[in-house]
């Protein structure tokens, strides 16, 4: 390192990660109990500090490994947060991210490891510092992009229903789509691939299961709902 700088005031610059999974038909925030002071045991998102040998994008992909022993998540940077008084500890500057996940691909293990809960957003308690402002943020990125990009599959399993991809848009746009017509728009999509399997577990009149054909998207990243 150099001393370049010297009279400048240094501050420090963190990573907060806002995780999303699907269940019960409602989108819910992975939280928990901050462990460390300032704020110690209050809820709070999951987060780090950057190292000097990280970019930001290294050290958020870092925090959400350690969170979820998952790669390669759907993950976005929500924005900069950096008001002069949001950490009583020092003069710290955070980066969020929001990561979609299958929450049936999270080992509950690591959730208990990390004292975690999964909380719906309806339900969501007052969080440390600003972090609900970085929750409003990341769901109004969600909303944004959800009819352009094909996201709302990183919350769901291999195969689904389109019952359950419907539930989906509902719980991130908080509200009710018409079915005949979502269904209808669904089915001109070509990345959306019809399987012969028929789900009996969640449908008791057995329901044609569906899967997002990424192949397919990767070639033309064609998708608008």
């Amino acid at each position: 390192m150099t001393n370049y700088y010297g009279e400048h005031s240094k501050v420090w610059v963190s990573v907060d990660c806002i995780v999303f999974g699907f269940e019960e038909d409602k989108l819910k925030l992975l939280i928990g109990r901050r462990q460390m002071d300032p704020g110690r045991g209050e809820w709070s998102l999951y987060g780090g500090f950057v190292g000097a040998d990280e970019s930001l994008e290294d050290a958020a992909n870092r925090v959400l490994f350690q969170l979820t022993g998952l790669k390669k998540l759907y993950m976005k940077q929500v924005g900069a947060f950096g008001a002069i008084d949001r950490d009583p500890g020092e003069r710290v500057i955070s980066v969020a991210y929001c990561a979609l996940i299958n929450v049936k691909d999270y080992d509950d293990k690591l959730r208990e490891k990390f004292n975690l809960e999964w909380v719906s957003i309806d339900e969501l308690p007052k969080l440390y510092s600003d972090h609900n402002e970085m929750v409003r943020d990341a769901i109004k990125l969600l909303r944004r992009r959800i009819k352009t990009e094909p996201l709302s599959f990183n919350l769901l399993p291999e195969l689904f229903t389109l019952t359950q991809l419907q539930h989906v848009y509902e719980a991130i746009l908080d509200n009710e789509i018409d079915k005949r017509n979502f269904r209808k728009r669904i089915k001109q999509i070509a990345i959306i691939e019809k399987t012969d399997l028929i789900d009996k577990l969640t449908s008791k009149r057995g329901a044609t299961l569906y899967r997002f054909d990424r192949k397919a998207y990767d070639e033309d990243h064609s998708f608008k709902l």
